[in-house]
């Protein structure tokens, strides 16, 4: 029988263990938190039938420590590496949770009555090696102090979830959690279940957030018709940090941001679009996904009439004069004058496709195709996509007009 490293290869939808597939094994993550220490112990345990799993490895980083596990276990440079027996197995590990972002606030945090942090942020990215075929059934159960309940991306009862990605062989729990005495609202707008949820205490807008979504998410459905099943919304305040993070199924808002600020922009909404779209760029690219993101959230806003025309009007006029402070467009990361300058190309590249298809097309079309790209998305193939659209090249997309992209884009000399 051959092995196959599958970190990240696709497998068809299989029978579970109960029923006896011969290629299924377990993998049960307990998690343990010690609020006074300010730490969440995991164990994954591992049930196998025969040797299916042969090798995990994964990089532990410096908020790791007290690894050990039954079987053959190295950890040299700070990558771990476990070769559990035919039967399974348990690692063990500890994580210290407190986190800050940028020297800020923080963006994971475990207190005496709460908690709030990702996924990743306790099970760090594995990969594994295999029998040919082998696959992972994956639970993740939390043993909770007190009172305490949580809330995860993820359907489950009891603090346990289920983990089912059917596009990996090894399924890893991914997305934000909120722990302890949590306060939690919940329905079902436009097919999608969404959950808010964050302390007792802190000052979260669960029923307005709730609104506004009621108010939104329709007009996302009709501009993407494959919206995640699922959204959970964790907030809290200080001490975390005061601003917005998306990651799969699931969002983090401080409890303080405005639903809608001033100029008419959203985080929340910005965040909603990171994680609808599921987009990915190459390096030198953010300003895609944060222009069109950001751009959305506006659009969002007026398609639904939670905003006025003239409203959207002004804000779009405020991002175009924000954005001529940015300097370069493509950077490692886009923040503020260089999103702006993003949403100024975005509206400059739906008018350009309108007028071009005599309003057949716009920017709505280009967003759904890049959607459905498998690969990561730079310069070309938006230039190529908007080419498709219109059957002609886009001035707005020339390198010419995009300032810092002629460094980093391949064969720009040809995009022109």
């Amino acid at each position: 029988m051959s092995v196959a490293a599958c970190a990240a290869c696709s497998a068809p939808a299989t029978e579970s263990l109960s029923m006896g597939d011969p290629l299924a094994y377990s993998v049960a993550y307990s998690v343990t938190p010690n609020p006074a220490r300010g730490t969440i112990d995991v164990t994954m345990q591992v049930e196998q039938s025969r040797r299916l799993l042969r090798e995990l490895r994964f990089r532990g980083g410096p908020r790791i420590s007290n690894i050990h596990a039954d079987g053959d276990i190295q950890t040299e440079l700070g990558e771990t590496v476990w070769h559990p027996a035919a039967s399974g197995g348990a690692l063990h590990w500890t994580v210290s949770i407190a986190h800050r972002r940028n020297g800020d606030g923080y963006d994971a945090w475990l207190g005496g009555a709460w908690g709030l942090l990702r996924a990743e942020d306790i099970i760090p990215r594995a990969a594994t090696r295999t029998l040919r075929g082998a696959h992972s059934e994956t639970t993740l159960q939390f043993h909770l102090p007190g009172e305490w309940t949580v809330i995860t991306a993820y359907s489950g009862d009891n603090n346990e979830f289920e983990i089912n990605k059917p596009q990996r062989r090894f399924d890893q729990p991914d997305g934000w959690i909120a722990m302890g005495h949590l306060g939690t609202r919940r329905e079902s707008i436009a097919g999608v279940r969404v959950a808010v949820a964050g302390p007792v205490g802190h000052a979260l807008r669960r029923m307005d957030t709730l609104a506004l979504l009621n108010w939104t998410l329709p007009e996302l459905a009709r501009l993407l018709p494959q919206l995640p099943s699922r959204l959970t919304i964790v907030s809290a305040g200080d001490p975390m940090w005061r601003g917005g993070l998306s990651a799969p199924l699931s969002l983090y808002i401080h409890s303080e941001r405005p639903l809608i600020s001033e100029n008419a922009t959203s985080t929340l909404l910005h965040e909603v679009l990171h994680t609808s779209l599921r987009i990915t760029t190459l390096d030198g690219y953010d300003w895609v996904i944060e222009g069109l993101a950001e751009y959305y959230s506006l659009q969002l806003l007026r398609r639904s009439g939670t905003i006025s025309q003239k409203r959207y009007s002004s804000a779009i006029d405020d991002q175009i004069e924000w954005s001529r402070s940015a300097n370069d467009l493509c950077q490692q990361a886009s923040t503020g004058a260089t999103t702006a300058l993003a949403v100024a190309v975005m509206a400059a590249l739906d008018a350009e496709i309108r007028r071009q298809t005599e309003d057949v097309a716009s920017l709505d079309d280009l967003l759904r195709k890049l959607q459905q790209h498998e690969q990561a998305v730079d310069l070309k193939i938006m230039t190529q996509i908007a080419a498709r659209l219109t059957n002609s090249k886009s001035d707005v997309l020339a390198i010419k007009n995009l300032p810092g992209c002629r460094n980093i884009a391949p064969g720009s000399q040809e995009i022109t």
